[in-house]
């Protein structure tokens, strides 16, 4: 698919991992629509990086764990272009043993790191389909991040864990339903960036599990986003980016 003057919706994107992704889309063309929720200040100065560039951005707020969040989001970019891209990269890490888990953050969890990104999607499908119609091919992608602890889950993690487990399944889900207008993948990411709280020993362990014996780069991130991102015969697919931590 050709990204230039293609708009990109991310989600999530005052944060690390979304802002190098909506970087990424600039540079290869993209017109760049940067969501956030309590973070305007970072997603204000998102866009001002952006349109250096030479592509149009525009932050939008809009709390995707509320009900009507994601057709919210969409209805305040409506005069932005209609977008072709939808990166769900929303998502909240927790770290909670079992003994410890609540109906409260169950849901909190939940209803950001999943049901979020299946009800943005829905509204982007909606709006694709709004312009485009019925299609032999694509015209869209959707990447969701979810993450190698959907994959391999790790002890103690267990709400965070099963969130991206639910968020592969419904890429797979949504892969097949949406084809073939819109191609729906996924990159589980290794790490990438440090959690809070490791300390050297903690690093050191858990570089031990990673045959590659280093942490990943946000250009390796996001090249294997943009190479999902054009590519348009892959789909209901999830591609590691973890140096291997899933073999």
């Amino acid at each position: 698919m050709e990204l230039k003057q293609t708009t990109a919706v991310i989600t999530g994107s005052s944060g690390r991992l979304g802002q190098g992704i909506a970087k990424s889309l600039a540079q290869a063309g993209c017109n760049c629509v940067c969501h956030f929720n309590g973070n305007k200040k970072t997603a204000d100065e998102l866009v001002e990086e952006i349109q250096k560039l030479g592509v149009r951005a525009l932050a939008v707020g809009a709390d995707l764990a509320e009900a009507a969040g994601a057709e919210l989001l969409f209805e305040r970019i409506a005069d932005f272009g209609v977008p072709r891209v939808l990166i769900n990269s929303a998502a909240v890490f927790s770290c909670q043993r079992l003994a410890d888990v609540t109906f409260a953050e169950t849901r909190r969890l939940f209803d950001l790191n999943l049901t979020a990104a299946i009800l943005t999607s829905r509204a982007f499908a909606k709006t694709v389909s709004s312009e485009f119609g019925e299609v032999d091919s694509p015209v869209a992608k959707i990447v969701n991040i979810s993450d190698v602890g959907g994959i391999r889950p790790w002890d103690g993690y267990v709400l965070y864990c099963a969130s991206k487990a639910g968020l592969i399944g419904a890429t797979k889900a949504m892969a097949k339903e949406l084809a073939p207008a819109i191609c729906v993948n996924s990159v589980a990411p290794g790490v990438i960036t440090w959690p809070p709280g490791f300390d050297d020993a903690e690093k050191r362990r858990q570089l031990s599990f990673i045959p590659m014996a280093r942490t990943g780069s946000m250009t390796e991130l996001t090249q294997a986003i943009m190479f999902l991102v054009k590519n348009d015969y892959i789909t209901g697919q999830v591609l590691n980016v973890d140096g291997g931590r899933c073999i």
